[in-house]
């Protein structure tokens, strides 16, 4: 979806892919090692040692659409790149990858699906290394793909974009979005990629990894994006059936056109390992939220065996993976909305005001409990009028100019993180001059929240580091043997240097996985024996 934006306006996506490099150095330097000492199994457990149970019914409901329409958005990305390979329609497609990434996800569980994104991690490396090597040898060079990438409206800029007579509109798009991408990397809804690890270091380790990644990425990932935005080619000729959506087939292009035969294969396999990575935060996450502050509390009054409780989360996983395909073809039905303004807008209305009081309530301890949901209706009501009461033509009106179309997306999303910041925000710190001693079993639990931040956790033992030479193990061997097969590719009937590229995009593979191999602790190991 972001390889639309790289297409139609250089390097502005990569202002996001900035921003999330900075939250997640906050993570490293602050928040990561905070979020694995909740000491929680699901996010939903520390708003209720925070706010309260009533909050945890609140949040609960309330955190599961936007995970379900965020997964939506990124399996509908997944089924473009599908149809276009396999020449399939949309809505055929949609089914088709939806009910493959439930099946993954719901049989193989939360490790499972941990290991495949790690997995799917390193295979996206590789690709998108080596097609970014063929992008800049084919354009002769970074600064040649640069100078070469179209201009098509006056004022334009590699660095901004096209269609845009007022820069300042980038620039305070740009601004905003560090404050959503901090805000979203940096609270308690979203700490749950940190609940995973084995204790505070390793979270740390997590973040600056994250932190690394985001910063070299864009580089990699968007310059055969950019590459093909200078050679002329029009998407739009190529893809009509989609529509406006025809840009996010730009890499798709590049890999069908510049890359090795058998390279499209490697993408979509990646991608799917991508796509299973994102909507597990709307089956497995959204399950286990289900499970444990809904169902097991409330329905089964804490009476249900393990047994049932695995039962009921394979049942609501695959309720969860029906509606991210529902959504998914809802958003497909679009034609006239780009999955980058997707993102944008549902990221911005609906998931940066459900991380205000997650976010600031880790610095602000007296507030009252309904501190929390009254903080989310505030939100909402702020959400609507942006998102449906606000028009193009009021804010024309109001800044007695004209805005192209580009300008009034960016404005809109802008308009809408500023309101939640100031009138979202605003709301939750008002709410302490409204603030009374709790009871003594609420002021138990919120002491318990905040000694669980300041608690170092520390995993140590023969038994967890034997857990780990497992697991490096398990995976480095799968991931070496992966590497092998796609060095086994070099066997395609490809000119010399299309059979280069697959063993360049096997040996990195292959590299990380003997790398976990030979992380394995011997000594440990033959303790253990």
């Amino acid at each position: 979806m972001l390889a639309g934006k790289a297409y139609n306006d250089g390097f502005a996506v990569a202002v996001i892919f900035v921003a999330n490099a900075f939250g997640y150095l906050m993570n490293y330097l602050y928040f990561a090692p905070k979020f694995r000492q909740l000491r929680v199994v699901t996010v939903i457990e520390a708003i209720r040692m925070r706010f309260g149970s009533a909050n945890e019914q609140v949040f609960t409901w309330s955190s599961m659409p936007n995970s379900v329409v965020s997964a939506g958005v990124w399996l509908n990305a997944l089924a473009i790149i599908a149809s276009g390979i396999f020449g399939f329609d949309m809505i055929t497609t949609i089914w088709i990858t939806g009910l493959v990434v439930l099946v993954m996800s719901v049989t193989g569980g939360s490790w499972a699906v941990i290991a495949s994104d790690f997995m799917q991690m390193v295979i996206i490396m590789a690709v998108t290394v080596t097609c970014a090597v063929v992008a800049i040898i084919q354009g002769g060079g970074v600064s040649e793909i640069i100078a070469n990438f179209p201009i098509t409206t006056e004022g334009g800029s590699f660095l901004w974009g096209n269609n845009l007579n007022y820069v300042s509109v980038f620039g305070i798009w740009a601004v905003f979005i560090f404050f959503k991408q901090f805000s979203i990397t940096n609270n308690m809804l979203n700490s749950y990629r940190y609940l995973a690890t084995k204790d505070s270091k390793n979270a740390k380790k997590v973040a600056l990894l994250a932190c690394v990644l985001m910063t070299m990425g864009p580089l990699i990932w968007f310059l055969p994006s950019w590459y093909v935005a200078g050679q002329g080619v029009d998407l739009f000729s190529i893809y009509p059936e989609v529509g406006k959506k025809a840009t996010d087939f730009a890499y798709l292009y590049f890999v069908e056109t510049y890359m090795p035969a058998g390279m499209v294969g490697l993408l979509i396999a990646a991608m799917f390992a991508a796509t299973m990575s994102s909507m597990d935060s709307g089956l497995n996450r959204n399950s286990g939220i289900f499970v444990k502050n809904f169902y097991e509390p409330v329905i089964r009054k804490f009476n249900a065996t393990e047994a049932e409780l695995v039962f009921v989360s394979k049942i609501t996983s695959t309720v969860f993976g029906i509606a991210i395909i529902l959504v998914a073809l809802f958003i497909q039905s679009l034609k006239g909305l780009s999955l980058f303004d997707t993102m944008m807008y549902v990221g911005a209305l609906i998931g940066f005001p459900m991380t205000i009081p997650a976010f600031l309530g880790f610095f602000i301890k007296k507030t009252p409990d309904w501190a929390g949901w009254g903080t989310l209706v505030v939100g909402g009501l702020v959400s609507y009028s942006v998102g449906f009461v606000l028009t193009q033509g009021m804010l024309q009106d109001f800044l007695g100019t004209e805005l192209t179309s580009r300008e009034w997306k960016d404005l809109k999303v802008a308009i809408g993180l500023i309101a939640h910041i100031t009138l979202t925000g605003g709301f939750f710190i008002l709410s302490m001059l409204f603030y009374k001693p709790l009871t003594e079993k609420r002021q138990a639990d919120v002491d318990k929240f905040f000694d669980n931040l300041a608690t170092p956790l520390v995993s140590e033992g023969a038994t967890q580091q034997n857990l780990d030479n497992k697991q490096r193990k398990m995976l480095g061997t799968l991931i070496a043997v992966s590497g092998v097969a796609i060095m086994g590719m070099f066997l395609l009937p490809n000119p010399m240097w299309g059979r280069s590229i697959f063993l360049l995009c096997g040996g990195i593979v292959m590299a990380v996985g003997l790398l976990l191999v030979k992380a394995v602790d011997e000594k440990v190991e033959a303790t253990e024996a």
